[in-house]
């Protein structure tokens, strides 16, 4: 086949996080998208240790799982690197330049942005377009990240049967999604914090004008609710996370165990919003988009937007998407907070 009739195919998008393999695989429509399949499979413990991979093969296996378990025969992915593990920089380079020589002179010119030797990292570059005020330059994102944290993940993809296409950094998958959020049409001109509250971290992804404008990660997450419940009842781990999901825990759980860890997080989503603030000229933000797993604790916007003072909602990126036959509206539905990077990913497409 010629280069230039080469088709774009989809690929899956997969969320490697602290807890679980998240799956999700879509297909272009007419107009927007449809899923075609989709999968949460819980990862075994410390096999991921704050998005580093500890255990390669537990995780290939996790992969193996969610695969068969979303029932696809697509082999291809896209994955992403965690936002903590990469360097980026925006500089300028000649217009003139074509890709080919744009990629030399980058090569010999980033020893002075990255602090690694350049053997030691996957380093990549997308023009973004002209530089403002200089029509002879135009501005060219780096993006750089050290090469175990990337050969890990394609490792485990590949031991799973799988090619891994894409790797990309979770905060570009998350931009990537953020104009299929039903609240994009509303919002695009001002500035939205994307939270994503996962089982031990969480990220604000913050977009100004429609574009990622600042990222940060810190270690808190749902994982403290299911020791909590440990503790509390005298239950297993895993015992503990299935009670969480599907109740039947007494009643005292919700005003002792369950609305502390809500004002916790409340706490955590003011605490990322000034660190925000202090590095940069903003003052507040328009709108907070809520995801990752403890997005779908009942409530939990109604108690940010009421302690904050902000707009809060749940993230749904399938809200506007059409739906394959074999996928479970409310699953979907219910997995949809935590699937937001993945469905990033997804989104992206390769050449076969």
């Amino acid at each position: 086949m010629l280069p230039f009739t080469r088709k774009k195919v989809p690929v899956l998008g997969i969320d490697i996080s602290s807890t679980s393999v998240k799956l999700v695989e879509l297909n272009p429509t007419g107009n927007g998208y449809k899923v075609e399949s989709h999968a949460v499979e819980p990862l075994p413990a410390n096999a991921v240790v704050e998005k580093n991979i500890a255990e390669v093969e537990a995780v290939a296996e996790t992969i193996r799982k969610a695969v068969k378990r979303a029932g696809t025969k697509n082999k291809l992915c896209a994955l992403a690197v965690p936002s903590s593990a990469v360097i980026t920089k925006v500089i300028t380079m000649p217009a003139s330049l074509n890709e080919a020589d744009m990629e030399t002179s980058i090569q010999l010119e980033a020893d002075q942005y990255i602090p690694y030797a350049l053997e030691e990292v996957n380093l990549d570059f997308e023009i973004l377009g002209p530089t403002e005020k200089n029509p002879d330059t135009v501005d060219v994102l780096l993006a750089a990240s050290r090469s175990e944290n990337v050969e890990m993940r394609v490792a485990a993809a590949e031991m799973a049967g799988l090619t891994a296409k894409i790797v990309d950094v979770e905060a570009y998958a998350i931009e990537n999604v953020y104009p299929l959020l039903p609240e994009f049409d509303a919002t695009r001109e001002k500035v939205v914090a994307i939270i994503d509250v996962g089982a031990t971290m969480t990220s604000i992804n913050v977009m100004e004008q429609g574009k990622l404008a600042y990222t940060r990660e810190q270690p808190f997450g749902g994982k403290q609710l299911t020791e909590e419940i440990m503790r509390r009842y005298g239950l297993s781990y895993e015992e503990a996370g299935l009670a969480k999901k599907e109740g039947g825990l007494p009643d005292n759980y919700v005003p002792e165990v369950l609305e502390p860890f809500k004002e916790t997080m409340a706490n955590q989503v003011h605490r990322f919003l000034q660190f925000y603030f202090a590095a940069s000229q903003q003052a507040a933000v328009d709108h907070i988009i809520l995801a990752g797993g403890c997005a779908s604790i009942r409530g939990i916007d109604e108690m940010i937007e009421s302690q904050i003072g902000t707009p809060t909602t749940i993230a749904n990126p399938f809200s506007r998407m059409s739906l394959a036959s074999r996928i479970n509206p409310q699953r979907l539905a219910d997995d949809a907070p935590s699937l937001i990077l993945a469905c990033g990913l997804a989104l992206r497409r390769s050449f076969a």
